[in-house]
């Protein structure tokens, strides 16, 4: 799985403090604009509890989680779809990625300076949502001026993409994203082929004050981002960047000491991560026992044999059937024997579309 995440966010938001606390790499901070220039690429394990459980009931020598990619990205101004600051390469690395986490700051600090002066978190969404829009505008602008000569003949394909683009159009001018407009199947690959900025899933992060982490709600900013996402169809989050940040450099006995003093139960990390492995269309299958558990990553709808291509080629090429029990099953039978004995094991074959939770044996032969 090569799929990405991207933080963005004005100068200054915590985009880099939240990266550093995600991945523990170290990207250069600093109290002024574009302290990250180049983008910082960092894996980071997906927190599961069921490994845990699937360890204690069938115990083997290692536990491997899955990862995926975070990209720590410039932090964008106004005018940056005209070039200002460090516009084009901001939106360039933004294209690059397949969904994008949108930190916004939530926090009041006299010591941190904020690009336009004022704390204003749903003004400082729509700037870069603006900026994103602008910059859509203009690629569909130029892709219908060449389209729209290639659909004059029989071009079936190029009719096709003009009536997406003449959709399209009328959207970005009203200042909206791609993403909160539905395509059916012939129109989805056409949309995916334009990489647009806008249609790419969005998780809204809002970086909270430390005396917050208890209950969000209490920010006076959050409520206003969640209600923002909301009307996008999409999901919001608190995050305290600075404190998740001290969070990831303790022991796991000064990890959990300090969550406690904080009256929360786990890192806000561990949400934030989760949230946008959902974003990405990821989902999670087991191999469990001897040598490794191990959780790996898939594409929400993939086929079995193609799962088992991720374990390795061969167990693709050879595939002949996929042994499976559901997590929840094994949870709750508490043994390999129990969830065969209450007929939960199943054998499937190679149209089976596996489902998150799925602990797996694929049978091969090459």
């Amino acid at each position: 799985m090569s799929l990405t995440a991207g933080i963005v966010g004005l100068p200054n938001v915590g985009k880099s403090t939240l990266f550093n606390a995600i991945t523990k790499a170290g990207a250069e901070m600093a109290n002024y604009p574009f302290a990250t220039i180049d983008p910082n690429v960092g894996m980071v394990e997906v927190p599961d509890s069921r490994l845990d459980r699937i360890q204690e009931l069938i115990p083997a020598k290692k536990v491997v989680p899955t990862t995926f990619e975070f990209t720590d990205i410039a932090g964008i101004v106004k005018g940056a779809s005209k070039g200002e600051g460090l516009g084009n390469k901001f939106l360039e690395n933004i294209r690059q990625v397949d969904a994008i986490v949108h930190v916004v700051r939530a926090f009041d600090d006299d010591n941190i300076t904020h690009v336009s002066g004022k704390i204003d978190p749903i003004d400082d969404i729509e700037t870069i949502n603006l900026e994103l829009g602008l910059s859509d505008l203009e690629a569909v602008d130029k892709r219908l001026a060449k389209v729209q000569r290639a659909a004059k003949g029989s071009d079936k394909e190029a009719k096709a993409e003009l009536a997406v683009l003449e959709r399209i159009k009328p959207v970005l001018e009203a200042g909206k994203g791609v993403r909160t407009m539905d395509f059916n199947e012939d129109e989805a690959p056409i949309v995916k082929g334009l990489f647009l900025l806008t249609s790419k899933p969005v998780l809204y992060v809002a970086n909270i004050a430390e005396d917050d982490m208890a209950d969000p709600e209490n920010s006076k900013y959050f409520k206003d981002i969640e209600a923002y996402a909301a009307k996008e169809g999409a999901q919001a989050i608190a995050v305290a960047a600075e404190a998740e940040e001290e969070i990831a450099e303790l022991d796991d006995d000064e990890k959990a000491d300090f969550l406690e003093a904080e009256g929360v139960t786990e890192p806000g990390l561990n949400r934030l991560i989760r949230a946008s492995y959902k974003l990405l269309g990821l989902e999670t299958f087991f191999t469990a026992g001897g040598k490794e558990t191990r959780a790996w990553t898939f594409k929400k709808g993939t086929k079995a044999p193609q799962a088992a291509g991720i374990i390795h080629s061969d167990f693709e090429r050879g595939f002949i059937r996929a042994e499976v029990m559901a997590f929840d099953d094994l949870d709750k039978y508490e043994s390999e024997s129990a969830v065969k004995d209450a007929g939960k094991l199943r054998v499937e074959g190679k149209d089976y579309v596996m489902q998150d939770g799925d602990i797996v044996e694929f049978r091969f032969n090459v």
